[in-house]
């Protein structure tokens, strides 16, 4: 999260060997992080809502979603102190830099192993059908999953909050992780427990149940199952080149300044690409015609439901009219006719 511009190599004496100067991102990620927050913030918090009101929260689907938009709006919460952290610099306290640390890792973790459970379980209803049989039991299965991803993504955000703090670096305040070895080997062995295998195993669910699909006759059944995967899809689309991206800064050190402003660059482009990964949910969540209908409702969308139901109305009102009409002249003949 360091708000650099300049990167300084240094020889083993001290003494400057050269100084790289290259386009300042500060300014792009703080305004990308504010409107990721705002559109986030809008779109999972009216999910919620959805959920909340309209449907029944006992349903396995909607448990996980429930839980994924909660973890996005975690997410969410920690863009702006790091828009503003990109913008000037970090005006808050260490403890704020340990809790929006912890809040940043905690929704990023959770979500990733809740996504992998939610595969886990498409993966046990339409592969290995008869397991669990029970849906009490395949509900039970599902909050525990969920309950095991909030405990596992806390416990492992702990260690990066406590080693968090406010830093001095290029002659401002940033709130960053000590520079320590050991401190990024840990990153990066969380990192990949935390990603990479996930990933491992959504690539195999997700093989068996595409075969299984295409091998069946009736394929309307599984249209849960396209919806799970272009959610799954997007998160590992979003995260998956920043995530590469810091295992080869791991493992390389640019040499020259061309190649170091390639690689921030690089690395901002994909950061921003990640992080808008918590605006994707809600949208995808749309793909469902149960969802979008209830949406419209929590909108209030009268002007949609009146052009759905524009043909039969106009037509029941032509047909009052008509008989109004014929009425009252039946009415005046009559009058004459008494006369």
């Amino acid at each position: 999260m360091a708000n650099n511009s300049a990167n300084e190599g240094q020889s083993s004496g001290g003494d400057l060997v050269y100084a790289c100067h290259w386009s300042d991102f500060s300014t792009i990620n703080g305004v990308f992080f504010l409107l990721i927050f705002i559109v986030s913030a809008i779109g999972n918090g009216l999910l919620l809502c959805v959920l909340a009101i309209y449907t029944n929260l006992k349903d396995v689907r909607n448990i996980f979603v429930l839980n994924l938009a909660c973890s996005d709006l975690l997410f969410t919460v920690t863009l702006p102190f790091w828009a503003v952290n990109h913008l000037h610099h970090w005006v808050f306290r260490d403890f704020v830099c340990k809790f929006v640390t912890a809040a940043y890792f905690a929704g990023l973790y959770s979500s990733v192993i809740i996504l992998t459970a939610m595969t886990v379980d498409r993966f046990m209803t339409v592969v290995l059908r008869n397991w669990p049989s029970n849906c009490v039991r395949r509900k039970r299965c599902a909050i525990g999953a969920c309950i095991a991803a909030w405990i596992i993504s806390v416990a492992a955000c702990l260690s990066d909050a406590i080693k968090t703090k406010v830093e001095n670096v290029f002659g401002t305040s940033d709130c960053v992780p000590p520079d320590e070895p050991d401190v990024e080997l840990g990153y990066y062995l969380q990192v990949s427990l935390l990603f990479f295998l996930p990933f491992a195993i959504v690539i195999f669910c997700y093989s068996a149940i595409l075969k299984t699909v295409l091998q069946a006759s009736n394929r309307k059944r599984y249209r849960t199952v396209v919806v799970v995967l272009c959610i799954v899809a997007a998160f590992f689309i979003c995260w998956g080149p920043y995530n590469i991206l810091l295992f080869i800064m791991a493992l390389y050190t640019p040499e020259g300044c061309k190649a170091q402003e390639r690689l921030d660059v690089t690395l901002n482009v994909s950061r921003i690409l990640a992080y808008s990964h918590c605006c994707m949910n809600p949208l995808l969540y749309m793909l469902s015609q149960e969802l979008r209908g209830y949406l419209l409702r929590l909108l209030h969308c009268e002007n949609v439901c009146r052009k759905n139901g524009g043909r039969g109305n106009g037509q029941n009102t032509s047909v009052i009219q008509n008989v109004a009409f014929t009425a009252q002249n039946s009415a005046v003949m009559l009058e004459m006719h008494n006369e």
